[in-house]
């Protein structure tokens, strides 16, 4: 009868024994890293597996044309020079592009702050060269105080010193006449006192204005009478007396340094409006009336 052989042991030699307790620990951790992947996996969201949620289903039934209802009564929030410059002028002037001043370039800007507020303000509203009239925004958009802020935001931040252009009073419109008053061309600003009577005689000209100016008719066949009788109804309200730097009528000193420009500037002025006076000083005449009553004013001057 033949002996049963001896059970030999797997492991016979030490390096084997160290394979087996690395084998033994490693084992059960890849494990464990590759459930905990896989488990990751299983909830993760692929590309387009969330196109059925509420949000990308009302995104994409969202119609094309929104309505925005505005009360009318409530008092308008301005905007800040740096939100206008943000959302209109830096597209052009934050990388100069179509020969754009670039903003806070001081060489860009240095021959254009030297014109002045009103001239650098004045170019904003109506466009020069490449840049459109109000950046290619609307008054509805934005109103001219709004513009000025952005002009002296970007002037004073790139070696300009212009003042805060003034907020327009309750009820007025957000247009010229405030803020050039702030904001003077010239470096000497005039007394506060002086300054605050001669802004409250502006507005109060300018309210006064007739809302239906002579705007054709029997008065256009005579030039030069269409001339007078707009100037009478609107223009000597702030000429006559020469209020906020107005143009004295008649006053040859005062309308010497203006005459200098073509006509042509000069009718553009009075069309579109310049420092506190309003486009065609506010009324809704005829342009053919406006160049008579500047052609009435300027006769008187000579």
């Amino acid at each position: 009868m033949s002996e049963a052989p001896e059970h030999e042991a797997p492991i016979k030699t030490p390096a084997q024994l160290i394979a087996a307790i690395i084998a033994g620990f490693a084992v059960p951790v890849v494990i464990i890293v590759l459930l905990a992947a896989y488990a990751d996996n299983w909830i993760r969201t692929g590309a387009g597996t969330d196109s059925l949620a509420d949000a990308e289903v009302n995104a994409r039934i969202a119609p094309l044309a929104q309505v925005d209802i505005r009360d009318a009564n409530a008092p308008r929030v301005y905007k800040t020079g740096e939100e206008v410059y943000k959302a209109v002028c830096s597209a052009c002037h934050a990388s100069g592009a179509a020969g754009a001043p670039k903003f806070t370039n001081t060489a860009d800007w240095a021959p254009r702050i030297a014109q002045g507020f009103d001239t650098l303000w004045h170019t904003a509203l109506t466009g020069k060269g490449a840049m459109p009239p109000r950046g290619g925004t609307s008054p509805d958009d934005y109103s001219d105080y709004e513009i000025a802020r952005a002009v002296v935001y970007m002037a004073n931040n790139s070696g300009g010193s212009f003042p805060e252009p003034a907020a327009p009073a309750p009820g007025q419109a957000a247009s010229g006449a405030t803020a050039a008053a702030a904001a003077p061309a010239s470096g000497s600003a005039p007394d506060a006192g002086a300054a605050a009577s001669q802004a409250a005689a502006a507005l109060a000209a300018i309210a006064s204005v007739p809302a239906a100016a002579p705007a054709g008719g029997a008065q256009s066949a005579d030039a030069s009478q269409a001339g007078k009788a707009l100037y009478t109804q609107v223009c000597q309200a702030c000429h006559a007396a020469g209020v906020l730097g107005a143009p004295k009528f008649g006053n040859k000193d005062d309308w010497a340094p203006r005459l200098k420009d073509p006509m042509d500037v000069v009718y553009n002025y009075a069309l579109h409006g310049k420092g506190a006076m309003p486009p065609k000083g506010g009324s809704n005449a005829s342009d053919a009336d406006v160049k008579a009553a500047v052609d009435y004013m300027v006769s008187a001057a000579k």
